[in-house]
């Protein structure tokens, strides 16, 4: 253990990356929200780190803090050890998984969210919090429902698991926006799509302007959010966590229709564009 209440896990594998990981999270329940000084822990200052801190009022807190490696973009400082039975791949396991189980013994997705489950038994969905998410770029304070602070905590843990479905989502991770819109949500992920298949035609290889592949990268996230929310149910004894995966969902689930149907509500933020065409 070193100085404060941090505790430290050293030297657990992740059944995802062959290297080593320091499995670090704050065992106390603290109202203080500032950044971790990871030099101090002796981390790479190259990794990405985020904290969200829920102030869920008569002195409840509960404090999150995440690092993500620079270059995967997942997360390494989730406990590994005595994971709950809910976590392993086999339970629940989505129709379209890849990943085998005698390699991935445990969901990567279960895994990161092992963090949060049950951290939240003690408070309905529709609770309030003062939710802050401090980053190195930005801190984000509002006043919310406690089902939306845990949702958008849910959306970066998702894409900074490993799962290989929302690894796409990993650019989104690197640049979070906490606490996104739907219609910020649209933007970002349209943007991020494009974004990708600029690189692929540079490096000569096949891309798509017509948004097929992210309407099916999002009806696969669908997928993963209906058996991730079946977990959830069997891990928690309130609503806000499980509720917190159905709000991730709605716009998930819509993201195909919106491509089809509604990008051109937006399409007149870009008539600069045209005029110099």
């Amino acid at each position: 253990m070193q100085g404060g209440n941090d505790v430290v896990y050293p030297g657990v594998i992740s059944t995802l990356l062959p290297t080593q990981r320091m499995c670090r999270y704050r065992a106390d329940r603290s109202p203080a929200c500032n950044l971790v000084d990871m030099s101090k822990a002796g981390l790479n200052m190259d990794d990405i780190k985020i904290r969200y801190c829920f102030n869920l009022g008569q002195e409840r807190h509960e404090v999150f803090d995440l690092q993500l490696d620079g270059r995967s973009l997942e997360v390494i400082n989730i406990p590994c050890r005595n994971l709950p039975p809910w976590t392993r791949l086999e339970f629940h396991q989505c129709s379209h998984c890849p990943l085998d189980s005698e390699a991935y013994p445990d969901c990567p997705v279960a895994v990161n969210l092992a963090l949060v489950i049950g951290r939240f038994d003690h408070v309905f969905s529709h609770d309030k919090v003062d939710l802050e998410v401090i980053t190195d770029e930005r801190h984000v304070s509002l006043h919310t429902t406690v089902q939306r602070g845990i949702s958008s905590l849910l959306g970066l843990l998702f894409a900074a698991s490993g799962c290989p479905h929302t690894a796409y989502l990993k650019p989104m991770a690197r640049f979070h926006l906490p606490l996104a819109s739907k219609e910020d949500t649209i933007f970002r992920a349209a943007g991020m799509y494009f974004l990708g298949q600029y690189f692929l035609r540079k490096a000569g290889k096949k891309n798509d302007l017509e948004l097929d592949g992210l309407k099916k990268i999002y009806a696969n996230l669908h997928l993963i959010n209906k058996k991730i929310a079946e977990r959830v149910r069997s891990a928690t004894q309130t609503d806000s966590s499980v509720n917190a995966v159905i709000l991730l969902d709605m716009i998930t689930h819509l993201m195909p229709f919106i491509i089809e149907d509604h990008l051109d509500e937006i399409r007149h933020l870009f008539t600069p564009y045209f005029l110099d065409t």
